[in-house]
């Protein structure tokens, strides 16, 4: 992604052309001095975003200067107003975005739904952005979040801060360097419980919202429904396609990260699903999706295979991984199968390779962490970039939800054009890449 200007370069760019330039009349971007802080808003403080918060506010030359949550208690706004008592405090984030001047970048650690409708506005008005992952709630936001950051020259982070963890990116320079050859096969899997799974269908009824939560604008752009407590806010919303991508969309950007980084993957050619009958209003509680990539400079063939595996105890099939019956595989994690040998990379453990016998003399080389956080923020003052920015991030968003749409439609086989924007193979696929926006809460798009 592109670098901002420093104050240096800027001054000396004005000097040559001999007059002020002007900044675009929808930015409110500063030039930031070497000693200057960045001011920094956290849009959704509690859970992931209380993390988020905390680890960028940790950087020397962070000042949180805005908060914004829709829920007031202890656990969300009030326990980060705690921490940062200078800071202004907003329940509505496009009140927060009504005064662009006093910041300078923003933090989304919302649920999925809002991630793009938050993170767009906010690159339009010049301001870096920090978003969790999965990027998007749909593969056209994904889309559009990778054209904003470049239309508007902001830097950008996805929240897959394991990327930077010493773990994934040993695992990407052992493939780098070939220890496995290139490789022929991936499987991917999360098969942990889905704990936030808390009904197979909408219930009904409704409760009297609490004086301290803003349930329209924690709805946002998705469709009115009435207010249960626990079974949406705050955690278990990652069950209701309104607002989430299921199990491998909150997990997927994480555990294929390295599997994309490593193999260096663009978009899928092709895309299907074995999944149970899915309504429309909850992620399924299994699935197995199959992706066909382009060939690269480390695989096999021309084209590569990669499995996902997800739900309670699924796993993929011993067989098909050729490692040791006495190895116990991870609960979440992947195995590259190359011409070498095999490496699992588990989420989140130092890879290993396989057969043993074979690298039974070969020493890994660690390759040290970076701070995912911090790079951000250095990365919005000019100093260094960030490795999961919005044009890496989006690609690997669009790629786990075209499983999701999958998902939606198992047993048939989904031919993808990222270039045209093109899903085919179901009369119902196109329409998948999009959605509808409550009246009043239309994004604007790029």
């Amino acid at each position: 992604m592109p670098i901002r200007t420093s104050r240096r370069q800027f001054l000396k760019q004005v000097a040559v052309a001999g007059t002020a330039l002007a900044l675009p009349a929808s930015s409110y971007a500063r030039i930031l001095g070497a000693n200057e802080k960045l001011r920094v808003a956290s849009i959704g403080t509690g859970g992931k975003g209380w993390s988020d918060l905390t680890e960028i506010a940790k950087g020397t030359n962070v000042q949180i200067v805005a908060l914004c949550d829709v829920d007031a208690t202890k656990p969300f706004l009030g326990r980060a107003a705690e921490m940062f008592p200078q800071a202004k405090q907003f329940s509505d984030y496009r009140k927060l975005l009504d005064q662009p001047k006093e910041i300078d970048a923003v933090i989304v650690s919302t649920p999925d739904h809002m991630h793009a409708p938050i993170a767009l506005p906010a690159m339009e008005l010049g301001k870096h952005v920090h978003c969790q992952k999965p990027l998007t709630h749909t593969v056209f936001e994904a889309r559009q979040m990778h054209l904003a950051a470049n239309k508007y020259n902001v830097v950008t982070q996805m929240g897959n801060q394991i990327q930077s963890h010493e773990a994934y990116r040993t695992a990407v320079k052992l493939v780098h360097d070939g220890v496995i050859g290139k490789v022929k096969e991936v499987h991917a899997w999360q098969s942990g419980a889905m704990g936030w799974m808390k009904a197979d269908d909408r219930p009904a009824g409704s409760q009297p919202v609490p004086e301290t939560l803003h349930w329209d604008d924690w709805l946002g752009v998705a469709p009115n429904r009435p207010y249960l407590p626990t079974i949406y806010h705050s955690f278990n919303w990652r069950a209701w396609q309104d607002f989430s991508n299921g199990q491998l969309g909150d997990f997927g950007c994480h555990i294929l990260d390295p599997v994309f980084s490593a193999l260096k993957l663009t978009a899928p050619l092709t895309i299907s699903a074995d999944a149970p009958p899915i309504n429309t209003e909850v992620w399924t509680k299994w699935s197995t999706v199959s992706y066909e990539f382009p060939g690269t400079q480390y695989t096999a063939g021309k084209t590569i295979k990669v499995t996902w595996y997800d739900g309670e105890g699924k796993f993929p099939p011993r067989a098909a991984l050729g490692l040791p019956e006495k190895y116990k595989l991870p609960g979440s994690g992947s195995v590259l199968i190359g011409e070498k040998g095999s490496l699992v990379i588990p989420h989140v453990a130092m890879p290993q390779l396989f057969p043993e016998e074979t690298f039974a003399s070969f020493k890994i080389p660690v390759v040290p962490a970076r701070n995912h956080y911090t790079s951000w923020s250095d990365a919005c003052r000019g100093e260094g970039s960030t490795t999961s920015n919005f044009d890496y991030a989006s690609a690997l968003t669009e790629t786990v939800l075209l499983g999701t749409i999958a998902i939606r439609l198992p047993g048939q086989a989904l031919a993808w054009n990222a270039e045209k924007l093109e899903l085919t193979g179901s009369p119902h696929a196109q329409a998948l890449l999009t959605k509808p926006y409550r009246s009043g809460w239309q994004p604007k798009w790029i």
